[in-house]
């Protein structure tokens, strides 16, 4: 089944350092995946910390950078010809290399935070926000609190709102009155859910509540102390809210969103695959390591 067109950018990541030894194993796995998607017309970009492992073959890669995460890539997720950039942000332990990137261009001053507005993706119901897994808590921790966004402009779900549906409407008003979300970072569940849109039988289409699936439970339960404390609902931006922002960034690291990554690119579109809809975006970039590109 051909590629879909729309999905026109794939960044390859090598997991590096990689010492000399896994090189061979890294080239061949990388090579085969990166021509398979220029033979599809995409754009390729490799991006390693280890020149050592690189092959500057045309044939395989369009550009080549040779640290990950650097300021070209970071660019992707900032848009800084845009000062007043809307941003959409997720959080878990892939974009955390990220997001230490954006806090060291911001110390540098390369970038300005001052007019960012960011709308985070989902907020677990019934988890107090000073509670260390709550994803306000994450901001602030690992991003918030090193750059200069102003407090106001920082906009979450509230999962201890009274009425939750209430508060999925008016945040999807807010994203509206601030013109839209124009960068969009996601992961992307080893189901294939994005954000906590988890599968289901249809698409829904803005923010709600959602019932977190098992799968998604055993995937977060390492942050918390037992899997009995993983909150069981969340609220969630819908797949619609994600299809409006202007352009797409993913990030997949790991063998175990091999198959995630694989049904978004080239599977049918379905909600049993959340990400798949992806497909139907203008302008989605692919961010993966050598482990998230296996199976391409």
């Amino acid at each position: 089944m051909p590629l879909n067109p729309q999905l026109h950018r794939v960044l390859i990541i090598g997991s590096g350092p990689i010492v000399i030894g896994q090189a061979a194993e890294f080239d061949y796995a990388g090579t085969q995946a990166c021509r398979a998607l220029k033979e599809e017309g995409l754009e390729v970009v490799l991006v390693n910390s280890n020149p050592a492992t690189i092959m500057t073959d045309k044939t395989m890669a369009d550009k080549i950078y040779i640290e990950p995460l650097n300021v070209e890539v970071i660019k992707r997720i900032i848009d800084i010809e845009k000062p007043d950039s809307v941003l959409g942000l997720a959080t878990g332990s892939t974009p955390i290399k990220a997001y230490k990137q954006m806090i060291e261009l911001y110390k540098k001053g390369a970038v300005d935070f001052s007019q960012v507005t960011s709308f985070n993706l989902d907020e677990y119901v019934n988890l107090d926000v000073k509670d260390k897994n709550s994803y306000h808590a994450f901001m602030h921790d690992n991003l918030f609190d090193y750059i200069n966004i102003p407090e106001e402009n920082i906009n979450f779900l509230n999962g201890n709102a009274e009425d939750l549906q209430l508060e999925c409407k008016n945040y999807e008003k807010k994203i509206k009155a601030c013109g839209g979300i124009d960068i969009q970072l996601l992961g992307i569940g080893s189901n294939g859910h994005i954000a906590f849109n988890e599968p289901a039988d249809s698409f829904q289409r803005w923010s709600h509540v959602v019932e977190l699936k098992e799968s998604t439970i055993k995937d977060n339960s390492r942050f918390f102390n037992s899997i009995e404390e993983v909150p069981t609902r969340a609220v969630t931006m819908g797949i619609g809210s994600i299809m409006q922002a202007k352009r797409i960034l993913i990030i997949a690291i790991g063998e175990h969103k091999a198959k995630a990554i694989k049904q978004l690119i080239d599977g049918n579109v379905t909600p049993k695959c959340p990400a798949s809809v992806l497909q139907f975006h203008k302008d989605v970039t692919l961010m993966l390591d050598k482990g998230a590109a296996s199976l391409i």
